[in-house]
């Protein structure tokens, strides 16, 4: 049964995932919205004891262990490919103030708004503080893997809006995940103050001993010429992801913390890129994150649209565009972008995409919100993420080319960036 429930997940995110490309969106909106088709909000509507009958108990936990893998090597990926070089110093001081603005005008209208929402939707054993903290993170998050293949499908990678954008979205999500961090270790434990200081120190020398001992050490170890085509070479980088991630979950904060820690370790060499892409990211991208996907559609809920959850909706959805769209191109304006330009790059930063689903599933997981808020949030997620195209096309102004500004390589997961290989197959 595990591998019929396998095979129907990801068939239906291969299609919707195509169906919305040719719509011009990117792959992974299809596929996110497959798996909230998956869940009980559509499929379970409509056909009930099918739904029941593929989704049991069982399969539930079998498509558990394999979204976590998943969602860990992803992480992992991201981590290994993240680039974020600030070689124009003009171009990397926009960059940090809208990436700012981006973050702290949102987090701070979240945060405005989550006691309202504490009182309706919060767990009983949910932390005030873990749960305002979470939701202006939510509301702080721009997704740099779904941007990077928006601004290439359009063909401003190699335009001055384009890299700001970019690099702002990079620094974004940092940050987002350094804030993860903070919420998990305070979660539960507002009044223990002396086990989060504990924590947030090992957590503190994990960071100082990956970059200052295990950085140099991997470096010197797959220096030597032809060592990345070696399996030992992929174990070790599995076992790393395991290891973090397990370290990370004993401190209280979440596996997937680790996994991106470790990644951001691996040397910046292009050969080792080249066969983490072709030997982890393809197996994870076609199998495991459409479990990802449709378990975290089984976690959404049709109760989350009815009476109040219609209200919550509405608000969740006016302050996550208002406060992302306004902030960027504020913080666009003060460095001397011109309105339309401004615009642009707010539209830009709007795009919340899978990064915001991966920080949702982590919140459901912890305990810190609800389905009924999880299911409304995972909406503003796809609203927010579809509304790109659209936005953009509204404003078609042309923009410079950036002639010798040196650009980032992007080329995240997910199909995000679909560079081809010698045979000319899609990546």
């Amino acid at each position: 049964m595990l591998l019929i429930q396998i095979v129907f997940v990801m068939l239906s995110a291969k299609l919707l995932g195509a169906v919305f490309n040719r719509l011009g969106q990117p792959q992974v909106v299809g596929e996110m919205i497959a798996g909230f088709v998956l869940g009980p909000v559509v499929l379970g509507q409509l056909f009930p004891a099918f739904h029941q009958q593929l989704f049991d108990s069982n399969a539930i936990t079998q498509l558990k262990v394999l979204s976590e893998l998943g969602i860990l090597l992803f992480m992992f990926v991201i981590g290994a490919e993240f680039r974020f070089p600030l070689k124009q110093s003009k171009t990397g001081f926009k960059a940090i103030v809208i990436g700012a603005f981006s973050i702290v005008i949102p987090f701070s209208l979240g945060a405005a708004i989550a006691p309202w929402l504490f009182e309706h939707f919060a767990t009983p054993e949910t932390s005030r503080l873990g749960f305002v903290l979470f939701i202006g993170t939510v509301f702080s998050v721009t997704a740099f893997p779904v941007l990077a293949r928006i601004l290439k499908e359009r063909g401003m990678l190699g335009t001055q809006v384009g890299a700001i954008a970019l690099l702002a979205a990079a620094m974004s999500d940092v940050v987002a995940w350094m804030l993860i961090a903070a919420v998990a270790m305070v979660n539960g434990h507002d009044s223990n103050w002396m086990a989060l200081v504990v924590r947030g120190a090992c957590l503190v020398l994990l960071v100082v001993f990956s970059f200052l001992v295990l950085k140099p050490l991997l470096s010197r170890w797959l220096a030597a010429e032809g060592k990345f085509a070696q399996p030992m070479v992929l174990v070790a980088l599995l076992a790393g992801v395991m290891i973090y991630g397990s370290l990370t979950h004993a401190l209280q904060v979440h596996a997937v913390f680790g996994a991106f820690l470790f990644g951001l370790c691996v040397p910046r060499e292009q050969r080792l890129l080249d066969m983490i892409i072709e030997r982890l990211e393809h197996v994870s991208l076609i199998i495991l994150m459409p479990c990802f996907f449709a378990l975290a559609g089984l976690s959404t809920t049709s109760s989350a649209f009815t009476g109040l959850g219609v209200w919550v909706l509405l608000v969740i959805l006016l302050v996550a565009i208002t406060a992302k769209v306004a902030g960027s191109a504020l913080g666009a304006r003060l460095v001397g972008c011109t309105w339309s330009t401004s615009l642009t790059i707010g539209a830009l930063m709007n795009t919340r995409g899978l990064m915001e689903l991966v920080v949702l599933k982590i919140g459901l997981d912890m305990g810190i919100i609800a389905s009924e808020l999880f299911t409304a949030l995972v909406v503003m997620t796809i609203v927010t993420t579809l509304m790109t195209g659209p936005l953009m096309n509204l404003h078609k102004k042309k923009v410079i080319p950036m002639g010798t500004l040196s650009i980032p390589r992007v080329s995240p997961p997910h199909g995000f960036v679909t560079p081809t290989d010698n045979n000319g197959m899609e990546r």
